[in-house]
């Protein structure tokens, strides 16, 4: 008998049908004589329904309200998911993500995992129970409800897998497994089999929409095993794991697209010593996740300092970037800006060279411009304009053979 969590993403509970055809595969693993654990989403569009809900009765709505009504999305799907297996026979209760005992900081809609102590889940699995949880969700020591932001299900899953001690957590999304690029925009790109933990987090914060960079984080530091997988067939998916000596072989792994991107630059500030420090220590205390940075070189006493964030970051990168440079003297603010961009990855940059000159010459071939660059061990990003975002993709995919089994 193995114990198995499974996350079904929004899409694959969408409506009344796609909640049976969960219910259908949660029955099977079950009749394997596996124990289950099953973590939704709430229906795809419901919880846009509700934050729209929200902002037409107040444009900045209090984030711990939003908090209280978002989580009635997932809450609806655990009961129609319960339900649906109780119509086939299958005995089930549902769970929110507080009765699992997911514990979380209080910053509210962006909250963080503390603790997962599992609440009544295995008692429920020894009573021959399938155990319907919650995603997205869970609560503060103070007993205050709170969401873990966008793509927060699969970290309620691998969360979960690690407390339950479970043997594999399967990611099932619209999606049968990662891609070496995006296939709406890349024809030929193809399915990969196998991924280590740093190369599926290097594209989840890249752009790919596969995985939550902060699930893949998660699941790395407490070495969980995890699949991604379709909810549409039976094919196997991309497992991820804890990296092979053999990965190393593969120079790069795959190409992400992020347009969800910002530019924010802040002009004419004071060029001394802790300027920096002071506005990404503001935008840090507010819960903005800073991607890229560039400073110029600084002439007569000023210097122009540029980052990119999310889009749903810029009105808090926004008001931070005023106060700071009330709070120093000087300085503009330019109108934000959006921007693309486009990574390769792959573990195999760390052993071989030429990856650069082969990246930024595909990129000069297709006529790409780059506003900005970054580095890390294993991936390489550029800012360009949205614009040229799908050609940038194909340059690279071509150019490091990636459509090549």
């Amino acid at each position: 008998m193995a114990l198995i969590v499974q996350k079904y993403g929004g899409t694959s509970v969408g409506n009344p049908d796609r909640i049976r055809n969960v219910a259908k595969r949660i029955k099977a693993q079950r009749d394997r004589g596996d124990q289950v654990v099953v973590v939704v989403s709430a229906r795809s569009g419901v919880t846009n329904e509700l934050i729209d809900r929200a902002k037409s009765l107040n444009p900045s709505p209090d984030e711990r309200e939003m908090d209280t009504l978002l989580a009635i999305g997932e809450q609806e799907t655990i009961a129609l998911t319960a339900i649906a297996l109780h119509a086939i026979g299958v005995q089930a209760v549902s769970r929110t993500g507080p009765q699992a005992g997911i514990i979380t900081d209080d910053a509210h809609t962006r909250a963080r995992i503390l603790d997962v102590t599992g609440g009544d889940i295995k008692r429920q699995l020894d009573e021959g129970k399938v155990v319907i949880v919650a995603g997205f969700q869970g609560l503060t020591a103070n007993g205050e409800v709170t969401t873990l932001g966008r793509g927060g299900s699969d970290l309620s899953a691998i969360a979960l897998a690690w407390a339950l001690k479970a043997d594999v957590c399967q990611i099932y999304t619209d999606v049968d497994g990662v891609y070496t690029a995006d296939p709406r925009v890349v024809p030929d790109a193809r399915k990969l089999d196998l991924l280590s933990y740093d190369e599926m987090l290097e594209l989840a914060s890249s752009g790919s929409k596969v995985m939550q960079a902060r699930s893949v984080e998660f699941a790395q530091k407490y070495n969980v095993l995890f699949e991604v997988r379709s909810s549409f067939n039976d094919e196997p998916g991309t497992i991820v794991k804890a990296e092979a000596p053999n990965m190393e072989q593969i120079l790069v792994r795959g190409v992400a697209v992020d347009k969800n991107q910002v530019k924010v630059t802040l002009s004419e500030l004071p060029d001394r010593p802790g300027v920096a420090a002071t506005l990404f220590q503001a935008l840090g205390a507010q819960g903005v996740v800073v991607d890229m940075i560039i400073q110029n070189i600084g002439r007569a006493g000023l210097a122009n300092l540029t980052f990119t964030v999310a889009k749903e970051d810029v009105p808090r990168s926004e008001k931070v970037a005023k106060a700071v440079i009330t709070e120093l003297g000087g300085g503009k603010l330019l109108p934000p800006a959006d921007i693309a961009k486009v990574s390769a990855v792959g573990i195999g940059m760390r052993t071989h060279s030429g990856v650069a000159a082969k990246f930024f010459g595909a990129l000069a071939k297709a006529g790409v411009n780059i506003m900005m660059i970054t580095t890390s061990e294993i991936k390489i990003s550029v800012a360009i304009e949205p614009a040229q975002a799908d050609t940038a993709a194909r340059a690279l995919h071509a150019a490091f053979d990636l459509g090549k089994a």
